[in-house]
């Protein structure tokens, strides 16, 4: 099998710990100038953005010259440019770094906050602001958390050593923890291991289970209950999308908070930051697969409806600290 040829290092800064966009020209097609395919292609831009980018030598080439408007269409061609990023609302909780070396940071992420770019929040992830805080602009994710599920989640600080880690959450060598807070039911029987297929399709918000070979696992038991809610601790197998959320509704204890499941409901208003979904990440496990070292992490936050139920609803506030500057770490139940 012929190896694709890397594309070449971005010969733009990121900006805001955004990277900027780059764009392989398709081989085939029609068009006459590489102005012609940007403007079929970025169909979500402005009337007139993508000339005035041109016009403003904003999309630049593999040497970081401003390409010409007019420029011959030549397939395989790379550019790059900066998006104009979207008005985002801050999310006024911190990202908390829980451990840093040469190789990896690993960060408590909050409720509310992407762990990447995509769609409408852009600058606003955990991604961009680790760069920017810890001036590291070759630092990636490894893997990705929900934006409405707070807890861990490992970056990875070289990028030629990216796969290796990213290997391990393909191979399933990470052991992953959760815990949710959902209404208790006595009827239901647990421990036990949830086995089902989860589609995602396209397009649609909520994932949904159906029949076929399970693709999906998930090791559910009750670490405590009270006031008619249960404290869950998870442990999946698979990292299907929406799995442990859709795997709790079919348990008929969907999480507190869960604005797909078991009904989709109304998107809130960019800034309401209330009813933050009761699903954490609490605990990552791995073997280094560059140092060697076993690594044990664990999340500081805390679950709110099962420290206050009354005020779990109301705007979260940012993780607490310790007098000596350390995170607080929640009470055990």
């Amino acid at each position: 099998m012929r190896r694709r040829t890397p594309p070449p290092p971005a010969p733009l800064p990121q900006r805001d710990g955004v990277d900027p966009v780059r764009v392989r020209l398709p081989r085939g097609g029609t068009w006459a100038t590489v102005r012609e395919h940007l403007v079929e292609r970025l169909t979500g831009a402005a009337p007139g953005m993508v000339e005035a980018m041109f016009d403003a030598g904003l999309i630049v080439g593999a040497d970081g010259r401003a390409v010409a408007a007019d420029a011959p269409y030549e397939p395989g061609m790379f550019v790059w440019f900066h998006r104009e990023l979207p008005a985002e609302v801050p999310v006024p909780f911190p990202v908390e770094v829980v451990y840093r070396d040469a190789h990896i940071v690993v960060a408590d992420k909050p409720h509310f906050l992407a762990t990447t770019p995509r769609g409408s929040h852009v600058a606003e992830t955990a991604l961009a602001r680790l760069r920017r805080e810890l001036d590291i602009p070759t630092l990636t994710a490894a893997h990705r958390l929900d934006r409405l599920t707070a807890g861990l989640v490992l970056f990875t600080v070289r990028p030629e050593e990216r796969g290796a880690y990213q290997t391990l959450f393909r191979d399933r060598r990470v052991r992953k923890e959760y815990e949710a807070i959902a209404p208790y039911d006595p009827s239901l029987a647990l421990p036990r291991t949830v086995r089902s297929r989860i589609v995602k399709e396209r397009g649609v918000q909520a994932a949904r289970e159906t029949e076929g070979e399970p693709n999906a696992e998930t090791y559910v038991e009750l670490a405590g209950h009270r006031g008619g809610l249960g404290h869950y601790r998870l442990v999946p197998a698979t990292g299907q999308t929406h799995q442990l959320r859709v795997h709790l509704n079919a348990l008929g204890v969907p999480i507190l908070g869960d604005p797909l499941y078991p009904d989709v409901t109304d998107p809130v208003p960019a800034g309401d930051f209330r009813r933050p979904l009761q699903l954490l990440a609490r605990r990552l496990e791995f073997t280094d697969p560059v140092t060697g070292a076993e690594h044990t992490f664990v999340s500081g936050r805390v679950l709110r409806a099962w420290e206050s139920y009354d005020g779990w609803d109301s705007v979260p506030r940012p993780l607490g600290r310790c007098p000596d500057g350390s995170a607080t770490r929640p009470a055990t139940s």
